[in-house]
């Protein structure tokens, strides 16, 4: 009985995460808070519990440790699971539709609100 509490402890037990000096982990933190969780939708790693923020908020802080400079974290970051991960995306061929859909959609919608209104009055 007693091996099985041993085993259910340790298997409940998270790897710690990388101790990092207070100005490295400040500038972890900030790098983990402008990083999106592929898994929640709109959430910083910072911000979330699964599994993969976890393991990306630990990637973050390994690299802080051995030195990397934080636009070669983040272009590391894009590698790997593209432009998405980043909650702000630089403004660039390949983004520039990310950037432009907000007001794409707001003006095609005050379009159609002006398009019923003037229909309204015609009718009136």
């Amino acid at each position: 009985m007693k091996a099985l509490v041993l085993a259910l402890a340790l298997s409940v037990q998270q790897v710690p995460a990388t101790e990092l000096p207070p100005a490295e982990e400040a500038r972890a933190q900030e790098l983990m808070r402008e990083i999106k969780c592929m898994v929640c939708s709109g959430e910083s790693i910072l911000d979330s519990n699964a599994p993969m923020a976890l393991d990306m908020r630990r990637f973050v802080r390994e690299q802080v440790a051995l030195g990397q400079d934080d636009d070669a974290l983040r272009q590391a970051l894009v590698d790997r699971f593209g432009h998405e991960v980043l909650l702000r995306p630089p403004l660039d061929g390949r983004t520039i539709i990310l950037w432009l859909t907000p007001f794409l959609l707001v003006a095609f919608g005050g379009a159609l609100l002006l398009n019923s209104m003037k229909r309204k009055r015609v009718k009136a």
